[in-house]
């Protein structure tokens, strides 16, 4: 039996879900942005009143680890933390682009079996976070940070169905347009109940993070925006 909390803040959405034994109970969410910190709390006391739990009954907390936004995933990951000190349950480190080709399974009628998963998530101008999976959640290239423009995925033969998806997707549209077999995802958006069969995996494995030691995976570096002197 598991129960677990997840939490998903890496983008701007803002969503938590409760799942049970991999089956989703509740999920409660909201793509808007710089609403998290406001939103997460009242978010995890709602799932927990749609499913009739209490929040000491719960076995593990899952976390949406990043890449993705310095803020949100501080604010996700802080929230995960304090739930997991407070009540002494595991803490589950769930990767956000794996957990977004999982979720992608969503959409499979509109992918063949042997497409290429491609989850992206905004990191200005041109830049994305991403990496490539199969249809069956194995990934084949690792996260980086890509600067995408008409050479991006080159070594991908064009008869290979490409599926983009993900708030980093929309703007990469043109410069990938050249190729033969692109699929994008516009309904796709981020959610905690992408995490549940990962969760769960790591939950039946032990597979648990240092609650005292463990941070976000930034992947870059937070640089803070210079503010202009008033005169």
């Amino acid at each position: 039996m598991s129960l677990i909390l997840q939490i998903e803040t890496a983008t701007t959405v803002c969503s938590v879900a409760l799942a049970q034994n991999g089956q989703v109970l509740a999920v409660k969410e909201v793509n808007e942005r710089n609403v998290h910190a406001e939103m997460i709390t009242l978010f995890i006391q709602d799932v927990m009143e749609q499913a009739g739990k209490q929040l000491k009954e719960i076995d593990a907390v899952a976390v949406s680890k990043g890449p993705g936004s310095y803020t949100g995933l501080r604010i996700g990951v802080s929230t995960a933390k304090g739930i997991c000190f407070a009540l002494d349950k595991p803490l589950i480190a769930v990767d956000t682009l794996s957990a977004m080709a999982s979720g992608a399974k969503e959409f499979s009628e509109l992918f063949t079996e042997d497409a290429i998963l491609c989850p992206m998530i905004d990191a200005r101008r041109m830049e994305v976070y991403t990496a490539l999976y199969t249809t069956q959640g194995e990934m084949t290239r690792p996260i980086a940070a890509e600067i995408i423009d008409d050479n991006s995925f080159s070594d991908i033969t064009p008869e290979k169905q490409l599926v983009i998806f993900g708030d980093g997707a929309e703007k990469c549209i043109q410069a990938l347009a050249h190729r033969g077999k692109l699929t994008f995802l516009p309904d796709f958006v981020n959610s905690a109940k992408q995490l549940t069969q990962l969760a769960l995996q790591k939950f039946e494995a032990k597979q648990f993070e240092d609650v005292a030691y463990f941070e976000p995976y930034y992947l870059k570096e937070f640089v803070a925006g210079v503010k202009g002197v008033s005169r």
